[in-house]
């Protein structure tokens, strides 16, 4: 039984490490925060609609995606790296599964750019 508690002292430090130094964080923010925002802060260029109006107002969808865009290419970046990384080892069914699923990807960026969704007016 010492044995096992010996193996998880590692990670119940590291935890303890870990929520401890959360904790410190979290109340440095709330007793160092400036608490008078800047104007260009709050302004609508840096966080895309009025800060301080009400919650329930509806805002433009291509907020949602724009988000829904990044979400896809970002993906699909988090699945080109591992794939580059064992190029050597996919052979030749990896490298056509990986240009079937760019391929799908493109024509997916393609409609999105022809239908305008990119354009921002």
């Amino acid at each position: 039984m010492e044995s096992l508690a010996a193996d998880y002292l590692p990670i119940l430090i590291f935890l303890g490490l870990a929520i401890g130094l959360g904790l410190v964080l979290i109340l440095a923010a709330a007793v160092l925060a400036v608490r008078n925002p800047d104007p260009e802060k709050v302004s609508a260029y840096e966080c895309g609609f009025n800060a301080f109006d009400d919650a329930r107002m509806k805002f433009d969808v291509r907020f949602y995606l724009v988000a829904i865009l990044f979400i896809i290419f970002d993906l699909e970046v988090a699945f080109l790296f591992p794939w580059a990384v064992a190029f050597a080892d996919v052979g030749i069914v990896g490298f056509w599964s990986m240009m079937v699923f760019l391929a799908v990807l493109t024509v997916g960026f393609a409609y999105e750019w022809k239908k305008g969704a990119l354009e921002w007016e």
